[in-house]
C-alpha cells in the first residue's frame, strides 16, 4: 500500500546568505513514507559528500527493506517494531560508509553529518536521529520538538546550567556530541509514536532551528497550513531574513488521513485462534 494519498511531503532546502555552498541533503518517499535530511560538517565540499552519503544510503537501504519485509512483526530481541529497526541499522550502515570513506579519502578527512529520518507505518511514526538536526510536531494546536540534540548545550541544559529559554539565546550551539563518520561506532537514537489524522511532522537542521525561534516555526505552519509548500519556504526566507549564518533545510509531512496497515490471512488466522 502506497502512503502517497495518506501523507504530504515537501522538502525545500537553501544555501543561507554566508555559506559557499549546500552541505545539507533531503529526500522524501511519499510511497513508503520516509523522509530524510542530514547536515553535513567538514572542510570543503567534504560536508556535503558526508550528507549526501547518508541520505542516499538510508533511502536506499530502507526502499529495498520494505520491499521485501513484513514490517508488521516485532523484533523479539530489542521488542521493538521492524520500521524503527530497519531505520537504524540503514543509519549505522552510512556511518560506516562515511567513517571509511573520509579515513581512505584525504580530501574528505574529517567529514561527518548529522541526521533526521521518519519512517510513516501502520498509523504510527519511527523517528532515528543523532546529532541535532531536529523533528518537531504540531498536534492540535501543540507545537513540540520531538528530538532532544545530541549536543553540549543540550547537556548544558539537561544538568540545569541553562534553561530552555536561555539555551535558545545562547552562542556556541553548534558543537554536536554525536555525529555520522566520525567513529567505527554510532549510537543512534530511537523512538516511535502513534501519529494522528492532522498531525503536521517538521523535520530541520539546525541552520533553521537557531535562526528562527520555535514560535515563530509554530506561528508560520499555523498561518499557511493549508499549504505545506508555501509553510517550507516561508520557514527558508524567515531563517535567511534572520541572517542566513548556516544551510536551511525543512522537510514536512502532514497527515492527511489513517493508514492502518493491511492485515494478511495468516494475521486473521492467528487472532481467530489466539
Amino acid at each position: 500500500m502506497t502512503l502517497r494519498s495518506k501523507i504530504r511531503c515537501v522538502g525545500v532546502t537553501d544555501t543561507g546568505k554566508v555559506r559557499e555552498h549546500n552541505e545539507d541533503t533531503i529526500a522524501t518517499d511519499p510511497d513508503i513514507g520516509l523522509l530524510v535530511l542530514a547536515d553535513g560538517m567538514g572542510g570543503y565540499n567534504a560536508g556535503e559528500v558526508a550528507s549526501g552519503i547518508a541520505v542516499k544510503t538510508v533511502m536506499n537501504l530502507i526502499r529495498e527493506q520494505v520491499e521485501r519485509e513484513d514490517l508488521s512483526v516485532l523484533d523479539r530481541e530489542s521488542g521493538m517494531s521492524r520500521p524503527s529497526i530497519i531505520l537504524r541499522d540503514a543509519i549505522h550502515r552510512a556511518n560506516k560508509i562515511i567513517y571509511q570513506t573520509a579515513r581512505s579519502q584525504p580530501q574528505c578527512e574529517g567529514m561527518g553529518t548529522t541526521i533526521v529520518a521518519a519512517l510513516f507505518y501502520d498509523n504510527k511514526v519511527s523517528v532515528a536521529h543523532v546529532g541535532d538536526s531536529r523533528m518537531y510536531r504540531l498536534r492540535g494546536g501543540r507545537f513540540e520538538q520531538v528530538t532532544m540534540d545530541h549536543s553540549l548545550l543540550q547537556e548544558l541544559v539537561d544538568r540545569g546550567f541553562y534553561s530552555a529559554e536561555e539555551a535558545q539565546r545562547a552562542a556556541n550551539k553548534n558543537y554536536v556530541t554525536r555525529a555520522l563518520g566520525v567513529e567505527p561506532n554510532v549510537e543512534v537514537e530511537l523512538q516511535e509514536q502513534p501519529v494522528q489524522k492532522g498531525d503536521v511532522y517538521v523535520l530541520c537542521s539546525d541552520g533553521l532551528s537557531d535562526m528562527v525561534e520555535d514560535d515563530d516555526i509554530h506561528l508560520t505552519i499555523t498561518t499557511f497550513g493549508a499549504n505545506l509548500d508555501t509553510v517550507a519556504k516561508q520557514l527558508i526566507q524567515l531563517a535567511n531574513d534572520n541572517g542566513g549564518r548556516d544551510n536551511v533545510s525543512a522537510v514536512m509531512a502532514q497527515v492527511l488521513d489513517a493508514f492502518p496497515a493491511q492485515k494478511g490471512v495468516f494475521d486473521r488466522i492467528f487472532r481467530w485462534f489466539g
